[in-house]
């Protein structure tokens, strides 16, 4: 093990000895956090050890099941803190890095129960449903810790309309929209503004209530499929906006309800296929960093959209703890705001994972104890990429049970690291178990290394019912 001079941060990754386990991690300020030896007790991101040669314990629970979940239990497991990570309800891919276990994270009582008879320190929740439905709120009652967003501040995401609303009250760059409880009156809207024009479900709708008509009548399809049920609950409410030209990505910054940080640029690509055609999806791939986002952009975003989302939500007395998830156009006129998330994305957080320096586990915590003015994050230079394998007939319909061969051939690729979205592990075969099945990533010392990496190990996956986009970063590429 390689010694540290106490106070003193290299800037590099480091190895720690602990028992039965080499890890990788960066301190951000020469420390490391801190378990009593003389008991468990409360972790506070402010509990910090100067002698890394020290046992340090932190049981986590990680809620989720996809790619996003997959790259964080990866990142999780890397961290000197970590004494047992398990994962609800994961996947045949995250099962290499924790242990998953058959617990509904809907059911709120029962995860509760399982954090206080394992003596779980720290509850990490991957997905944006539960934290819509109050999950951290209650975790923070029960007195366990949690990274995520309250549920009166996961509204930015459980509904369009709220979003915008802050958006009008604090001056927030977006586009001009309207909101809509009736077909009748949503029509009678768009027929005046004309299109192309965007049409959203309030509410959550699995990345898919989004509907850029690019003509008149997608846009009056679009209202009367919401209108009649096509999103449930989620489409009782409608809200029709601006339709933004310009060049979208995606822009994250940690928040402890005051202070907020950002995450290395990304950007992702939402159409189905090629160039940007066809339905929206939860994402086909993604890269990091972008060369859209400069300096001066990136500054830009953080002052008239990040910062001040913070400070109103912190006004309203609902503040913002977690990851703030911005999808940003950078039209003519500056960047606007077209949409908040509230969980790290999917797929820009497995680019994320691969490019993070810093461990993840002490951020995480800074978040939750309203620390991150004494924070910063490190990042690898190199580029990143990953590209989606869905099933095919994505985002419509789709079969399950299909075989995936190929794997640990693909993984031997330099750079190349495969996170499971969907998969089920069955007799002794990994089963595809979902719409967006792997995220096939890799590293380069360029974008293109990154992306020739990351289509070479697709190559060697053996699975003719899946499909994926081939022009991951192509705009990057282009842009040179």
């Amino acid at each position: 093990m390689r010694s540290i001079e106490p106070g003193i941060s290299t800037g590099e990754p480091i190895n720690l000895e602990i028992p039965d386990r080499r890890v990788r991690a960066v301190r951000n300020d020469g420390g490391w956090l801190l378990i009593s030896p003389c008991g468990r007790r409360e972790i506070r991101a402010t509990d910090w050890l100067r002698f890394p040669h020290l046992a340090l314990q932190m049981n986590i629970l990680l809620l989720g099941s996809g790619g996003r979940e997959h790259a964080l239990a990866w990142k999780i497991a890397a961290s000197p803190l970590l004494t047992k990570l398990w994962c609800a309800p994961g996947n045949a891919g995250i099962a290499n890095e924790a242990e998953c276990i058959a617990l509904d994270v809907a059911d709120h009582p029962a995860v509760i129960d399982f954090c206080k008879t394992n003596k779980v320190d720290l509850v990490m929740v991957g997905p944006e449903t539960p934290l819509v439905a109050g999950i951290v709120d209650d975790l923070t009652a029960a007195g366990i810790k949690a990274f995520g967003p309250s549920k009166a501040a996961a509204q930015l995401e459980g509904s369009k309309g709220f979003t915008k609303a802050l958006c009008t009250e604090f001056n927030i760059p977006t586009g001009a929209y309207d909101r809509f409880t009736n077909a009748a009156d949503a029509l009678a809207y768009v027929r005046k503004q004309g299109a192309p024009i965007v049409v959203k479900a309030d509410g959550l709708a699995a990345g898919k209530g989004v509907v850029v008509a690019m003509t008149l009548g997608e846009a009056e399809a679009a209202i009367a499929m919401m209108f009649d049920g096509g999103f449930g609950a989620a489409g009782a409410e409608v809200v029709i906006e601006e339709f933004l030209e310009g060049r979208e990505i995606s822009f994250f910054a940690l928040c402890d309800g005051e202070t907020a940080i950002p995450l290395a640029s990304a950007q992702d690509h939402k159409r189905v296929f090629d160039h940007d055609q066809g339905p929206n999806t939860g994402g086909m791939g993604a890269y990091s960093p972008t060369p859209f986002v400069t300096p001066e952009i990136h500054d830009q975003i953080m002052a008239r959209i990040i910062r001040p989302s913070v400070a109103g939500m912190k006004s309203r007395g609902t503040p913002f703890r977690g990851v703030l998830y911005a999808g940003v156009m950078l039209t003519a006129q500056g960047p606007k705001l077209f949409e908040y998330n509230v969980r790290f994305g999917d797929p820009e957080t497995q680019v994320h994972m691969l490019r993070m320096m810093s461990d993840l586990v002490p951020a995480l915590l800074a978040c939750c104890d309203g620390q991150l003015k004494n924070f910063d994050l490190r990042w690898f230079p190199d580029p990143a990429l990953t590209v989606v394998m869905a099933a095919k007939g994505y985002p419509g319909d789709y079969a399950k049970g299909t075989r995936i061969d190929g794997l640990d051939d693909a993984a031997k690729i330099e750079g190349v690291e495969i996170f499971h979205a969907g998969t089920v592990a069955k007799d002794g075969a990994i089963l595809a178990n979902g719409g967006r099945v792997l995220n096939v990533c890799a590293m380069g010392k360029t974008v293109r290394e990154a992306q020739q990496r990351a289509y070479a190990a697709v190559d060697r996956i053996r699975w003719p019912d899946g499909f994926c986009r081939r022009d991951i970063a192509g705009q990057a590429l282009e842009q040179g």
